[in-house]
């Protein structure tokens, strides 16, 4: 699938509804699943039937808006949320709208037709995926609003963090934005591990507390513990089974394991688990976190501009998704569309 980046469906304006707003794409972040999308074809059962359009980390600028749309106007700044779901099955019912049994979520491939996503110059979206942005956040910054909420809903399914000793696993895109989520849930000290040094110091600038190289010390989370004391949460943001393997026995009793990271197989000492209490719950996507990445954006509550490493216009999109990849280099590589 590599160097399949092209810009040809430029231009076009697709049609819309009443209900529905028009959006000229400003700026569109690259993810991970961009990525594997990219490279492999797909992720996991997830595979590309047939050509896509990728991105569903976007901000943009509402151009026109349906005849009922009331919510939104012209040329209102926007973050977009990706998710869709339909409101209807018994998940939505439920309050559990992340887990929609018919969701429509920008740039993927999990269901047929797929959904295309926003790397194109222009996209119409419901008016409640249209989130109108303060002044004062930038457009790489409101792109960023997805993964923020990923961080969000992580956090809200860690429970009480307020004074809590965090550690997490893995100092990628997501982990490093981990830092800030934790530290706004009133987390008392944060360790964050990776295996290369430039992720780890954008994480310190983030404001993690101490970074550990476990590339050059494999035993360097079990040293932090015995001198600074067992973690009360751990997110493990790597999808690495070693990660999950050194990290989980140094919990607390009662500690809980938030799992975002995918694609770690693991084998588990089941009794060491029970015998501590420790609880590991999984984390997907989000709901209402986006609405809530957006607030705490427009507040200045979210430090994370900095975690943007390049911005590379359009044309250039194959560079781009080639520096997305080198974690040596980059965090987050946004595209331009202005």
């Amino acid at each position: 699938m590599r160097r399949t980046i092209s810009n040809s469906r430029r231009g076009r304006r697709p049609t819309w509804a009443p209900v529905r707003v028009l959006i000229r794409v400003h700026t569109g972040g690259i993810c991970g699943s961009d990525l594997h999308y990219y490279h492999h074809g797909g992720f996991g059962a997830v595979r590309i039937k047939a050509p896509m359009v990728l991105g569903h980390e976007l901000s943009g600028v509402v151009v026109e808006t349906g005849s009922v749309v009331a919510d939104v106007k012209p040329g209102q700044r926007v973050a977009v949320n990706p998710s869709l779901p339909c409101g209807e099955c018994e998940q939505c019912r439920l309050g559990q709208r992340n887990h929609c049994t018919d969701m429509r979520f920008f740039g993927s491939a999990m269901r047929w037709p797929h959904v295309d996503g926003g790397f194109r110059d222009h996209l119409v979206c419901a008016a409640e995926q249209a989130i109108p942005i303060a002044d004062s956040v930038s457009f790489g910054e409101a792109a960023l609003c997805e993964p923020l909420a990923v961080c969000l809903h992580a956090v809200r399914q860690a429970g009480e963090l307020l004074g809590k000793r965090v550690l997490i696993t893995g100092a990628g895109p997501i982990g490093a934005l981990m830092v800030v989520a934790a530290r706004l849930a009133g987390a008392a000290d944060i360790t964050i591990t990776d295996v290369m040094a430039a992720p780890l110091e954008m994480a310190a600038r983030l404001g993690a507390d101490r970074t550990l190289d476990v590339g050059t010390n494999r035993d360097a989370i079990a040293d932090e513990a015995s001198h600074g004391g067992k973690f009360d949460v751990y997110f493990e943001a790597a999808g690495s089974a070693p990660a999950l393997a050194s990290a989980l026995p140094e919990l607390r009793p009662k500690g809980i394991c938030v799992l975002i990271g995918q694609g770690a197989e693991i084998s588990l000492q089941v009794s060491s688990l029970i015998g501590r209490e420790i609880e590991m719950r999984g984390t997907f996507r989000f709901d209402r976190e986006f609405q809530l990445a957006v607030d705490y954006l427009g507040k200045g509550l979210l430090p994370v501009k900095q975690a943007i490493t390049a911005t590379l216009p359009v044309d250039r999109a194959v560079e781009a998704f080639d520096l997305a990849s080198d974690k040596r280099v980059s965090t987050k590589v946004q595209l331009d569309f202005a």
